[in-house]
């Protein structure tokens, strides 16, 4: 059976229906792959799944990394833990926009995450473009950039969850990335931003007031509403997304209410 797909904005994300994630065949999933190229961010409503059912449909699309730095399940490495709010006493949502792991010498490919405990109101998760926005920067800014790398950093974001005599073990296994500034996905052939203020240390070959410069003005491109969706979440909604095209940031708008979800990660292949 084919899959209902509802277009959400004049450039990219859908809503699919139709899909039982936790039964899916060889067909469902090479339809819900082409989609998820075609539309980069996909939406999946009522998904009544186990753990165990969400580890199994990522890798589905491919190997599932297992992150370093950030809250798990105990016997689940592949899972990511998102929570805050409640009685936790936790504020941190997100690094802002970005694309996960960029840090990594080949980030990830594709994010799927779940809404397990979501407020009634607030804690959306928003979307941008990255190949929309790069595509509407001015010509000057483009000459710029085209052709430039940036390093990206595990230490921005999360090197103070490193103790002082793990730094430098930590450092050799997760060195300093040097990645395009505009980034070609793989699949498409499209190109886009892939710089962020979370992870991205600097642009390589530029001074250090136009490195800042640079990134500040392609942070600002991501931040156009008109290139962005704001998916609003229910309990059991999964939305998966394309790391090599779209940046996110979840909204910090729902304190004190208590907001758990839960991440499945595709490792992905070095940028280009």
């Amino acid at each position: 059976m084919s899959l209902e797909i509802k277009q959400l904005n004049g450039y990219f994300g859908a809503e699919v229906r139709g899909v039982d994630m936790a039964n899916v065949d060889d067909a469902t999933r090479d339809e819900l792959r082409k989609a998820w190229l075609d539309h980069k961010v996909l939406v999946l409503r009522d998904q009544h799944i186990s753990i165990e059912e969400h580890i199994a449909f990522g890798r589905l699309f491919g190997d599932l990394e297992v992150h370093p730095f950030t809250e798990g399940i105990d016997g689940y490495p592949e899972i990511v833990k998102l929570e805050a709010g409640g009685d936790t006493g936790k504020t941190i949502v997100a690094a802002g926009w970005h694309s996960d792991v960029t840090w990594r010498a080949e980030p990830s490919m594709g994010s799927i995450l779940r809404g397990r405990i979501v407020p009634e109101v607030g804690g959306d998760t928003c979307f941008a473009d990255a190949t929309a926005a790069y595509e509407r920067l001015p010509d000057d800014v483009k000459a710029e950039v085209d052709d430039r790398f940036a390093i990206h950093d595990y230490a921005r974001a999360f090197g103070r969850l490193v103790a002082p005599e793990k730094q430098r073990e930590v450092r050799e296994k997760y060195p300093l990335q040097r990645h395009p500034v505009i980034r070609t996905h793989p699949e498409t052939g499209a190109r886009g931003i892939y710089t962020n203020r979370g992870f991205t240390s600097h642009i390589e070959g530029v001074s250090e007031a136009d490195s800042t410069r640079l990134l500040r003005r392609l942070e600002t491109a991501m931040m156009d509403p008109s290139i962005q969706i704001r998916v609003r979440w229910r309990p059991d909604t999964v939305v998966m997304w394309d790391n090599r095209a779209v940046q996110h940031a979840a909204a910090k708008d729902f304190f004190p209410a208590h907001r758990v979800m839960e991440r499945v990660t595709v490792i992905g292949d070095r940028p280009f």
